[in-house]
């Protein structure tokens, strides 16, 4: 039982600990490198000159707007933020060390191959494109799993990205036996004539908004309405069956399972002007026409269009939304509403990087690779004297001469409290796969809000209500990193031969990614007699620095 003593203490360390300036340092005694002792071996997996020029475009930008970069992050900085980008999670103790020790110049891009070639990077980026694609609530008579288990085998294979758009366009059948089909099904809640899934397909794998143009033309870029209608005609042929069986025990029906099926569809689509006029609309792609043959679907067709439009607005939309997840901020604001009326901020650097990811037959690894590799990615967060307009938070252009300062999504937050604490101590951690996704599904529910709108828009953001600040403080996750059981993180800095000075280092690094700061250190001094004993102590040490603001942030 933690006295009122301690959480009136515990609130001086965490506003200590909270948007402190990261500092250097490398740890004693480190390890061996985890990343391979044959240096001069290593290649790098990307073209250099594609790199090259990214860099030089974004440098071009700091020249034309006078702003001079922030300085390179620290070493522990750029791990722990690379890790929660690529992989989902913090880094966990041993890595840091492993990572500080080595010297090779070549550890950043081989610390971002081998987190590319992980299970975490398969895990993260398959919640990342769920959530995406059918929400953190998941739709009723849609299956999770089916979804999941399409993108995970996707991301394993690293199966270029046209052709995963390609499978959810075109996708048929039962939910689970082809998990891509519930992208679809997701979108078909209710009997919107296709609206639902034509807005969301255009904003979320074209990057442009369509929703309000089904009754009007758009009031500030150049779609029309009756482009709406003429794009909604490729889905207008894909129908969901909902199945049904009886329950022995009951003997009522319930849901047995859904597929998605096509039926024949060959006339037009009629729409209301708002004159009160009924028009036609035939399938058209951004206004040009296709081609039927060959008893072709719509949603075939439709998929053909994509990997044969010049323009490659598939790739350019996927371009602006990798970069706005690393930096905080797109070339765009916001990532999926591109078009003339919302001029990007690097329009050379947004082309190169378009024709670059499709000159590598879509290679999602690749993109990932150029953009966690370019000296943007690389520098800190803090502001100098010479790039403070550099504030998009303020409204302004990004610029990318620092890191914008990023909230961990919740999934991040329930993967980084595994790592911080062990996963496989106190129950939490263990089980399948699928028994994890299930715990951390229902644990993030309670941080859930889904808006009314007409593509069920959700939030995830951590608000700071009491409910959720008691939660992370009582909750079952923090109480596993804290209880210091034997194999926990904390169980085995605490009972090292370490000095205390360094046993503070550790959980510091561990839980925030850098070591404490002198205001930190006096903070911490105070807890420590408070709690009494050096192990109670220990444990209040890690569960403020886990319930601090800090450890939310990515910076």
């Amino acid at each position: 039982m933690r006295t009122y003593e301690f959480m009136r203490q515990s609130q001086v360390l965490l506003a200590a600990a909270a948007f402190c300036v990261c500092t250097a340092g490398m740890l004693a005694s480190p390890p061996t490198s985890a990343y391979g002792a044959e240096q001069s071996d290593y290649r790098l997996k990307y073209d250099p000159a594609v790199l090259d020029k990214i860099n030089m475009l974004i440098s071009r930008g700091y020249e034309d707007n006078e702003v001079s970069p922030s300085e390179p992050a620290d070493d522990v900085t750029w791990l722990r933020r690379v890790y929660l980008d690529l992989g989902g999670h913090i880094p966990p103790l041993k890595d840091i060390e492993a990572f500080t020790s080595d010297k090779d110049p070549n550890k950043y891009a081989k610390v971002i191959d081998t987190l590319l070639d992980s299970d975490s990077y398969v895990n993260n980026w398959t919640t990342v494109w769920t959530n995406e694609l059918i929400g953190r609530q998941t739709p009723r008579r849609t299956s999770r799993e089916g979804m999941e288990k399409f993108l995970r085998e996707a991301f394993a294979k690293n199966r270029p990205w046209v052709e995963v758009v390609g499978d959810l366009m075109t996708a048929e059948g039962h939910y689970e036996e082809n998990g891509a089909v519930n992208y679809l099904l997701s979108q078909m809640t209710m009997r919107d004539e296709g609206v639902q899934v034509t807005a969301k397909t255009a904003r979320v794998f074209l990057g442009t908004q369509v929703q309000c143009t089904q009754c009007h033309n758009h009031p500030f870029n150049d779609w029309k309405q009756d482009q709406f209608w003429e794009f909604n005609s490729f889905f207008r042929q894909v129908r969901r069956v909902d199945h049904r069986k009886i329950d022995p025990e009951t003997g009522r029906q319930v849901d047995d399972y859904s597929e998605l099926v096509v039926d024949d569809f060959s006339g037009p689509v009629y729409f209301e002007k708002r004159s009160g006029l009924m028009q036609v609309a035939y399938p058209k792609y951004f206004g040009n026409d296709v081609e039927f043959d060959n008893g072709k679907s719509r949603q075939e067709v439709f998929a053909e269009a994509i990997t044969n439009d010049s323009d490659h607005q598939l790739a350019r939309a996927l371009v602006n939304k990798m970069w706005g997840h690393f930096f905080g901020y797109g070339f765009t604001r916001p990532v999926d509403d591109m078009g003339p009326h919302n001029p990007p901020s690097h329009p050379e650097l947004l082309e190169h990087l378009t024709e670059s990811f499709v000159a590598s037959g879509y290679d999602y690894k690749m993109l990932l690779r150029w953009i966690t590799n370019s000296d943007a990615y690389r520098l800190s967060s803090e502001f100098n004297s010479k790039n403070e307009i550099d504030n998009p938070a303020a409204g302004e252009m990004p610029l990318f001469s620092h890191m914008y300062i990023k909230s961990m999504q919740a999934e991040q937050l329930f993967d980084s409290l595994l790592i911080a604490g062990n996963a496989n101590v106190g129950g939490v951690g263990q089980g399948n796969y699928a028994q994890m996704m299930q715990k951390r599904n229902q644990w993030l529910q309670q941080f859930v809000t889904t808006f009314g709108t007409d593509e069920n828009d959700e939030s995830t953001t951590f608000n700071g209500s009491i409910p959720q600040a008691l939660m992370m403080m009582n909750g079952e996750l923090i109480d596993a990193a804290t209880k210091g059981e034997s194999g926990s993180l904390l169980h085995k800095v605490v009972t090292s031969d370490e000095r205390d000075s360094r046993k503070i280092q550790l959980l510091y690094l561990a839980a925030l990614g850098r070591n404490p700061t002198g205001r930190d250190l006096s903070a911490v001094k105070k807890l420590m007699q408070i709690s009494g004993d050096a192990g109670t102590g220990y444990q209040d040490l890690y569960w403020a620095l886990l319930n601090s603001n800090e450890f939310i942030f990515i910076r």
